[in-house]
């Protein structure tokens, strides 16, 4: 069964996508831990990161790199926080998260955000991206 990424790879459910290439696609994480979390993940189906063939977890690090730096500049937070945590979702993917301190990392906080505050910062990011 395909997971939850996989159907929106497939464009079978939405996301507020920031970026897509060959390899991965990035989106705003539903639940917003801090204000621009995002998710990088890659279109081939693995659930453990270390199962993840090397060409496909580098290019998802390269690009989250990319991605971090665009987060980084429309949120202005000081430091982008990552977590590859694996339960929630059995496909591999890596979270960005703006962070002023460790405990901004904390999956508990995440909250839905109405729709048009997605929008503007999906928007906010991909302008940045755009910009690099």
């Amino acid at each position: 069964m395909a997971s939850i990424f996989t159907k929106i790879i497939n464009g079978e459910l939405p996301c507020y996508k920031v970026f897509e290439d060959d390899q991965s696609i990035s989106f705003l994480a539903l639940d917003q831990v801090t204000r621009g979390h995002t998710l990088v993940v890659p279109k081939a189906e693995v659930d453990h990161w270390v199962d993840v063939p090397e060409e496909i977890f580098l290019k998802v690090q390269s690009n989250a790199q990319k991605i971090a730096k665009a987060v980084q500049k429309y949120t202005e937070a000081p430091r982008i926080l990552t977590a590859t945590i694996g339960f929630e979702v059995p496909h591999f993917h890596l979270h960005l998260v703006p962070g002023k301190k460790l405990a901004d990392l904390d999956f508990t906080k995440g909250k839905r955000l109405p729709a048009e505050e997605m929008e503007k910062i999906q928007k906010g990011i991909i302008s940045f991206l755009k910009s690099e």
